[in-house]
């Protein structure tokens, strides 16, 4: 996939936003928020850029660019650690919810989500993860518990994800209990919902597979976001921090190194914009989406090990957000699940 001359002024744009009001300094501020990000940075992404409203159609009131325009930002947040809910809500809430059909719900809750004004909350893996339901149905009724919710604690929105179909459930109802869990990673809230014979809408019945393509698709973004940042706090600390009389960078070793890290963040990138322009096309090959979601965890656990050893003592200390790369690398490497391999191609 080539980045059109549109698509890399809107990365321009987002880059812009989150250098001057989207630092290390407001993601730090977001972690003691009452939602764990930067509500502010959040109204203005939405307000002056329009990111929520990418992916949603000019009909449910959106900008209708597309999935790939909406990755890209998720890509860039990723560089960032920022974590309001476009992933969660403006990405994952929105695809299931046009994945359903159902016309009367995506014109009554998109044209809030594309204003930044609602946020979705999908509510979807059981105990073991994304390949079971947490939450099952009776008629329309629901029970179980779905765990890992991202944005659950203040979504105004419940998607639930069931072997029947898609669930809408109004957030004040009776019988949900919204629990926050403790995670590894600071930078993302994760809460346990909890359905005790809630009553609920049947929006329509949704395809698991690509919902699950389309979620490792994002998180893979996220990934590539991560890595390239991790790789240019390296080589710009390997510039200034000076040993044996010389900047550490000129040390042949440590070019070796860096330039193994360059190498697996530009393939991350080249097999994850195949997997997602595949996404957004409706040619994507299950094989490609799979290798770039194994890629891209690989390419960050080891990027950000590196950064780590590289920047020595000072990146274990809370002032330095390498440690925060290092959670948030192996916090993504669980999220939505991971393919055991990428499956054989036919022949």
């Amino acid at each position: 996939m080539s980045i059109t001359a549109e698509q890399q002024e809107l990365v321009t744009t987002v880059r812009a936003v989150l250098a001057k009001h989207g630092d290390s300094a407001a993601m730090r501020r977001g972690l003691d928020a009452e939602r764990g990000y930067d509500e502010q940075l959040w109204k203005l992404l939405c307000e002056q850029v329009g990111v929520a409203a990418l992916a949603i159609p000019e009909e449910f009131g959106g900008v209708g660019v597309g999935l790939v325009e909406a990755l890209l930002v998720v890509e860039e947040l990723g560089r960032t650690l920022a974590a309001p809910p476009m992933l969660g809500s403006a990405v994952l809430g929105v695809q299931a919810l046009l994945l359903a059909g159902n016309a009367e719900a995506n014109e009554r809750l998109l044209p809030e989500v594309a204003e930044g004004a609602r946020t979705l909350a999908l509510c979807w893996a059981g105990t073991t993860g994304w390949d079971s339901f947490g939450v099952r149905a009776e008629g329309e009724t629901l029970t179980g518990t779905a765990h890992y919710v991202l944005d659950g604690s203040h979504a105004q929105s419940l998607l639930v994800l069931t072997a029947e179909g898609l669930f809408e459930v109004d957030d004040d109802a009776a019988g949900i209990t919204r629990t926050s869990v403790p995670t590894m990673d600071p930078t993302r809230r994760l809460t346990t919902v909890k359905f005790a014979g809630v009553p609920a809408t049947l929006l329509g019945a949704v395809d698991v597979a690509r919902l699950r393509d389309i979620a490792w698709a994002a998180v893979t973004a996220e990934q590539l976001g991560a890595a390239e940042r991790c790789l240019d706090m390296t080589v710009e600390y390997s510039k200034s921090r000076v040993q044996f009389g010389r900047p550490i960078g000129s040390f042949q070793a440590l070019k070796h190194r860096m330039a193994d890290m360059y190498v697996l963040v530009e393939s991350t990138r080249s097999v994850a914009y195949l997997a997602i322009s595949g996404l957004a096309t409706g040619t994507a090959d299950p094989v490609d989406v799979a290798a770039a979601r194994l890629h891209a965890t690989t390419t960050l656990n080891s990027v950000v090990s590196e950064t780590v050893q590289l920047h020595g003592g000072i990146a274990i200390t809370w002032e330095h957000d390498a440690h925060l790369f290092f959670k948030r690398a192996h916090g993504d490497a669980q999220l939505f699940g991971a393919p055991a391999r990428p499956l054989p191609r036919p022949a």
